[in-house]
């Protein structure tokens, strides 16, 4: 019986190869590449290729921010216990992973990003879709923080807890960015210091406690 040789084409994933040539070019020439004609080209890939996965180094850049993120909520579900923790123990829990998750990257991280007087908030284009995505995430623990009185009801105030957490994430970034203490141990410290803080204000505080047994009383009149 003649036997038939089944020839194996692998279709090349275009998009894996344009990120990891675009963090190794950052990495070796701590820049970005001056065009998307000579990168596409040296990545041995038409022009035309590059843009059916991305417009722009700064969509890759973004990309790069939002795929971290994405691997975060994997790891941090994958624990199995972080339905069960509290809104605090998980906005810990979301910024110690996401930490981790930067480490894989620091080196790229750190030609782009450090030594600059930058924050994520003046990175729009890079951060929209992270803020996006992590504003949808953030909410959902503020909302079960409210329902188990983890987290108080202000007017106007309320609606504005996301974005601090938002500015809370741009600050670890930079601090974690600028840690040389072994393990990143002071981001640690700083991370849980943060959060307990964040989550102090947010919550029920003496005054509130005093507002609301003043409003009792003059109901009760």
């Amino acid at each position: 019986m003649e036997s038939t040789t089944i020839k194996k084409t692998t279709k090349k994933d275009y998009r894996k190869l344009i990120l990891e040539g675009f963090k190794n070019h950052v990495l070796e020439h701590g820049d970005l590449p001056k065009s998307v004609f000579k990168f596409a080209k040296d990545l041995k890939m038409k022009e035309e290729d590059f843009y059916t996965y991305f417009t722009s180094f700064e969509s890759i850049k973004s990309t790069v921010l939002v795929d971290i993120f994405d691997e975060t909520l994997a790891a941090i579900e994958a624990q199995g216990v972080f339905n069960e923790y509290s809104a605090r123990e998980k906005f810990l829990s979301f910024l110690f992973t996401w930490i981790e998750e930067l480490k894989k990257n620091r080196s790229y991280l750190l030609s782009l990003y450090h030594n600059k007087p930058m924050s994520l908030a003046s990175l729009p284009k890079e951060t929209k879709e992270f803020k996006a995505k992590f504003k949808d995430f953030a909410n959902e623990i503020i909302l079960e923080g409210k329902e188990t009185e983890e987290i108080a009801s202000r007017p106007v105030i309320s609606d504005r807890y996301d974005e601090a957490l938002w500015i809370q994430v741009g600050f670890v970034f930079k601090y974690w960015l600028d840690d040389r203490s072994p393990r990143f141990e002071k981001t640690d410290a700083a991370i849980e210091k943060s959060v307990n803080l964040a989550f102090d204000l947010m919550g029920k505080s003496a005054l509130d406690s005093f507002l609301d047994f003043a409003k009792f009383m003059y109901q009760s009149k």
